[in-house]
């Protein structure tokens, strides 16, 4: 790997922190099908304490939690939860509280988050289709349907920004509602989701994200590459970084851990160093922009993050 000095100060734009005491069934009660498969090593409290050990070494001076899916019917005490650790350890910086906005309870929940001075977004998963092939648009749940985009017209009103994780063959519809919304930011989560690797798959990938990338309210998460069964690795990973960043631009993207969810694949010190070395040849405000000024940004994080 190249040797760059490391970043002045990292943002770290996604991550999560969880007690186990607290309600999370896809950790204690429940096994879903993830992207990386089997994920028991993570099914254990994750807290501040143990983020700071992951990350020692790099400037991490503030970060964006990512709500953690909860039980749904607690979503409005998981940020508050989360504002109180970070009023004990002094993290995270930011929440991206959840949402269903095709719910009854959107508008309800939304003025609980809002309340919350430290949540500054909600993410939602829309529906989505497994593979491109089966990828339709206007269903019930998705970025098209009326009932879920009346709960999203609310946004604006809050001042929120909209965290998506959806796979690519969905930013069609990405891009069309960042269209229909122009004064909501919408950031999209993991890169976009490019699990298939292939020649096909990685092009198709690009032009989703060039139909993205045409929206300016659009921003990019650069995180979640891992790939399931193999260590994370700039030869793997190199590409896809610098293909987003030639996407969307240095002034959108934003380098994320996703941990501890990516511990699966490596640890904090291989990603980050992967992030450093794909980014070789940029400048050093570019790379600044994209381990720290964007997420500041994006997140409004003046005078909110850590020393």
């Amino acid at each position: 790997m190249i040797d760059l000095p490391r970043p002045r100060a990292v943002i770290d734009a996604h991550h999560h922190v969880w007690d186990l005491r607290n309600d999370l069934p896809w950790l204690k009660y429940e096994r879903i099908q993830f992207r990386y498969g089997d994920y028991s090593d993570i099914c254990r409290d994750y807290m501040p304490q143990n983020y700071r050990r992951d990350t020692a070494g790099w400037p991490v001076v503030g970060s964006v939690y990512v709500e953690a899916e909860w039980n749904r019917t607690l979503a409005a005490q998981e940020p508050h939860w989360v504002a109180w650790v970070a009023a004990e350890h002094g993290l995270p910086s930011a929440v991206v509280a959840w949402c269903d906005f095709a719910s009854d309870e959107a508008e309800a929940l939304l003025t609980s988050h809002a309340r919350i001075p430290l949540v500054r977004g909600v993410r939602h998963k829309p529906t989505a289709a497994a593979s491109p092939r089966d990828a339709r648009r206007g269903l019930p749940g998705s970025m098209d349907d009326p009932v879920w985009r009346r709960g999203y017209a609310l946004m604006e009103h809050y001042r929120l920004s909209y965290d998506l994780q959806t796979p690519w063959w969905h930013l069609d519809a990405a891009a069309d509602l960042a269209h229909d919304f122009p004064r909501t930011q919408l950031i999209i989560n993991h890169t976009g989701l490019p699990a298939d690797r292939s020649v096909e798959g990685l092009a198709n990938w690009r032009r989703a994200l060039e139909t993205a990338a045409a929206q300016p309210n659009i921003a990019i998460k650069i995180s979640g590459i891992g790939s399931p069964g193999q260590p994370w690795s700039i030869e793997a990973n190199g590409s896809l970084i610098q293909d987003t960043i030639t996407i969307f631009g240095s002034d959108r993207c934003m380098f994320a851990s996703n941990f501890p969810v990516e511990r699966l694949v490596g640890d904090f010190d291989t990603i980050y160093s992967g992030f450093l070395a794909a980014t070789a040849d940029r400048t050093e405000a570019e790379r600044d922009s994209l381990f720290h000024d964007n997420a500041v940004r994006f997140y409004r994080l003046q005078g909110a993050v850590c020393s």
